[in-house]
């Protein structure tokens, strides 16, 4: 599967940005939807992978090229799954970073750290093109546990939340390529391009 240039489905800078780092290996251009005024695609499914596809053939549908669509959240054991598919706008559509940090652990208050259990889950859909019948789909997990106050300044959305107990360090105090390795994102790009090379 080649690829020269590739359009990103999302309109969100921090996953742009990152989904471009963990590109380079293969040496494409990749390029944004807006680029191509594309406005967000309604988020209808009820799954990671069913967003996640919508993306991608609305981008691929808009600019001609191959698109990567990532739908992508954060799982929360104590919440029953949530935020989930509405990490985004977990405090409502006209929501910020901030606002769903502090829902969250308003959600939280008073749970003791066995119970902060958490893990991002990231879906990634590839498609030649918007009537592709046969996308290329890979996922990744990352586990680790909410903290009761934000610690770094790196990162986006819920990262400065996320603690992740192996490095004793949250999301938000990796650097780029250290988050790379090891994140829900990082390992479902892992699996795509292996796909994409095979």
């Amino acid at each position: 599967m080649p690829l020269e240039k590739l359009v990103l489905a999302s309109g969100n800078a921090g996953k742009l940005k990152e989904l471009a780092h963990l590109l380079q290996p293969l040496h494409m251009a990749v390029c944004s939807q807006a680029d191509f005024d594309l406005e967000p695609v309604e988020e209808t499914g009820l799954t990671f992978v069913e967003n996640a596809l919508l993306k991608a053939r609305a981008a691929a549908a808009a600019s001609g090229l191959p698109a990567l669509g990532d739908d992508s959240g954060l799982v929360v054991d104590a919440l029953n799954g949530a935020p989930g598919i509405y990490s985004a706008r977990f405090a409502g559509p006209e929501a910020d970073d901030e606002d769903n940090n502090q829902l969250l652990l308003e959600r939280l208050a008073g749970q003791p750290p066995e119970r902060r259990s958490a893990h991002f889950h990231c879906c990634l859909v590839m498609l030649q093109s918007a009537e592709d019948p046969a996308p290329l789909i890979a996922t990744g997990t990352w586990h680790g546990q909410i903290l009761e106050a934000p610690r770094g300044s790196g990162g986006f959305g819920y990262d400065p939340l996320f603690l992740d107990p192996k490095l004793g360090v949250t999301a938000a105090e990796l650097t780029m390529a250290e988050k790379a390795r090891i994140s829900h994102r990082g390992q479902a790009l892992a699996g795509l391009i292996e796909g994409i090379k095979g």
